[in-house]
């Protein structure tokens, strides 16, 4: 760690390239601070979006005309709206009436920002699961209720688990717009990378650096979700169904 230390210093000094955070242990814990926090922002809104958006596909399929027509809306609202008009409307609307906790906001920076990217990404994901749930059979239904299974039974034991893997595609597309939209909480002051990494080029005056250095880590991150997700894809690939 110290050659590398020492060798991007020599860099700066022969070259004029300033990249701070290999030598600067300041700069390089605000780099992983951020990191960090765009994968844990990340992560939760991934886990949450697929389960609301998996519960608002069944909702969308109700018997019950106003619980459809409600689930629809949720989907209309956040497709059809701006994501950074959705996380200003939460942080600068909502979160004013919330009640406070010792003279502290209910939700911070960062809460706000996994609330609003959640729910814009689940509408999404309602849609994707929906034209899987379509793509099912008919006849896979009807056996499985002639089983006896109940609506909720045929939706998690039958449906579900065969509609995830014809939207596997849609859904990683899905996933790696996630992680991209996380940038946008840079809006509201959360620390996560490209927020870290503007403090970083402020006080250092490297931007060309610094922007190469955030290319190059979103590409990973993406990476790493298009490399897991195509491997999950073969893993859960059924034959015959959804090819």
């Amino acid at each position: 760690m110290i050659d590398i230390a020492a060798w991007f210093k020599w860099l700066h000094q022969t070259s004029g390239i300033k990249l701070t955070i290999f030598y600067d242990s300041y700069d390089r814990s605000r780099f992983l601070e951020g990191f960090g926090n765009t994968l844990k922002l990340s992560l939760y809104c991934l886990i949450l979006s697929l389960l609301l958006g998996a519960c608002t596909a069944w909702l969308c399929g109700s018997r019950q005309a106003a619980i459809r027509r409600a689930a629809n809306g949720f989907v209309q609202l956040f497709r059809n709206t701006p994501p950074l008009v959705q996380l200003y409307f939460f942080y600068f609307a909502v979160g004013p009436l919330l009640p406070k906790v010792d003279g502290m906001p209910l939700l911070g920076s960062m809460g706000w920002a996994i609330v609003s990217l959640t729910l814009l990404e689940a509408a999404f994901a309602a849609e994707i699961f929906r034209a899987g749930i379509e793509a099912v059979p008919k006849a896979m239904i009807e056996a499985a209720e002639s089983l006896g299974y109940s609506r909720a039974q045929v939706f998690r034991l039958v449906v579900l688990p065969l509609a995830l893997r014809v939207t596997m595609p849609a859904m990683t597309n899905n996933l790696v717009n996630l992680v991209k939209t996380t940038t946008l909480a840079y809006a509201i002051a959360v620390p996560e990378l490209l927020y870290m990494s503007a403090q970083i080029w402020s006080e250092q005056v490297n931007v060309p650096e610094m922007m190469v250095v955030l290319l190059i880590s979103y590409v990973a991150i993406v990476g790493i979700i298009n490399h897991g997700m195509q491997r999950l894809e073969t893993r859960l690939r059924v034959p015959g169904f959804g090819q």
